[in-house]
């Protein structure tokens, strides 16, 4: 099945069941997740990726971009928490193939939550360029 081909039934599956407690383990050790793309090996290919995807929980987590679905939340936290995980399903201590399925969680988190991450993306850059534009419109004059 196309959907499972990348964990993405996995992924579905995870973001069901994170919690608030989950994303602020997201935020809290969102440095040490950074460090794991950055190490080399299968995840390196996604370092701007998943620098996007941790940014994304973080502004989320802090009120400054609240238009993520819940599932989009979820399945990014999901898959930053299982990255962060050295023993996942293949433990991270053995070479190049305990990054493997790490690397093939995100990519399928990756396809599950590209539209998403594209908008979040774009209202990151505008941040960047011109940071006193709001994440919200103001409210209607009537």
């Amino acid at each position: 099945m196309a959907d499972e081909r990348f964990g993405q039934g996995m992924i579905k599956d995870g973001a069901q069941k994170i919690s608030d407690q989950d994303i602020k383990k997201v935020v809290d050790r969102s440095e040490e997740i950074q460090r794991r793309f950055s190490s080399g090996g299968p995840l390196r290919r996604f370092v701007d990726d998943g620098r996007l995807l941790i940014s994304a929980v973080r502004d989320y987590w802090a009120g400054r971009y609240r238009r993520l679905p819940v599932g989009t939340l979820g399945a990014m936290a999901f898959t930053l928490l299982y990255v962060l995980n050295p023993l996942d399903i293949f433990p991270d201590v053995i070479p190049i193939v305990g990054q493997i399925d790490d690397a093939a969680v995100v990519a399928g988190c990756l396809l599950l939550v590209e539209h998403d991450l594209r908008g979040y993306g774009m209202w990151k850059q505008q941040q960047i360029d011109r940071p006193e534009l709001p994440d919200k419109a103001p409210p209607s004059q009537g």
